[in-house]
């Protein structure tokens, strides 16, 4: 039986706090209309869409395996923000992303993981591993982990470099059974001593259900563009076939971790 997720919410953009300005696309803190803060992914950073898609598509695939990522939302943004702003940087970008955009909880008090610092549970470690050889995620390195240490927990984030493929991408299934030996730079390889035993458990959570209604929660706005190789719904239904076909062959991405870690 499928178990709901959390149902997305959608939020306002009431006010711009402050860049981050060590990611690569600008993102930055916001308050919305619901009083929480979020981190801002913008549609019109210098990665595009294909960025948000990509952030929205693993991001709630890590929640349906149970991974602590946090809330992803829908962020309205007024492009009229922009005039409060002296950074023209900014007003640029602020400008460039009026519409729809995501929005990520904010971990007041959150640190980044420091593998000399922290020793992560090792189940916990072949999950994230697993999850992030199934999307594809080239940006969990030593030298940017992307996991957040919050309340003594583990918090994966920033998944915009994911399903790196779909940048000039035709919609086929061709690569769906690569291995991804880029795992071998995984921050958490080291502690990851049951990838082969965790892959039934998290495979089960991904039936062609869950994988549909995630990639149904994808707006047209982020599939629209020069990139599009189709009409919204069939690049859904794209993304869904991949997907499936990724975990049909996922032998060859959980060797590839298990040989790397070797």
């Amino acid at each position: 039986m499928l178990r709901a997720m959390n149902a997305p919410r959608t939020v306002q953009v009431d006010r711009y706090v402050a860049p981050l300005r060590e990611g690569g696309s600008m993102p930055a803190v916001v308050e919305a209309d619901d009083d929480g803060l979020y981190v801002l992914k913008f549609r019109g950073a210098g990665q595009g869409a294909r960025a948000l898609v990509a952030e929205w598509i693993a991001g709630r695939i890590g929640q349906a395996l149970g991974l602590a990522v946090p809330e992803l939302v829908y962020a309205e943004l007024d492009p009229e923000l922009a005039r409060t702003e002296g950074d023209p940087e900014i007003q640029h970008l602020i400008r460039a992303s009026g519409g729809l955009n995501l929005g990520l909880d904010y971990l007041p008090g959150a640190i980044n993981f420091d593998p000399l610092a922290w020793e992560p549970d090792p189940a916990l470690a072949s999950r994230i591993v697993w999850f992030d050889a199934y999307v594809c995620n080239v940006d969990r390195t030593a030298r940017n982990p992307n996991l957040m240490l919050w309340h003594r927990r583990l918090h994966p984030i920033d998944h915009g470099a994911s399903l790196y493929f779909h940048h000039g991408w035709d919609g086929g299934t061709e690569g769906a059974g690569m291995a991804f030996p880029l795992i071998r730079d995984h921050v958490l390889l080291p502690w990851a001593d049951a990838i082969a035993e965790v892959d039934a458990e998290l495979a089960a959570k991904l039936d062609p259900a869950r994988i549909a209604a995630i990639v149904a929660e994808v707006p047209d706005a982020w599939l629209l563009g020069p990139d599009a190789f189709a009409p919204p719904q069939a690049q859904r239904e794209a993304y869904a076939a991949w997907l499936e076909a990724r975990l049909a062959r996922r032998a060859a991405f959980v060797e590839e971790a298990q040989r790397a870690r070797r």
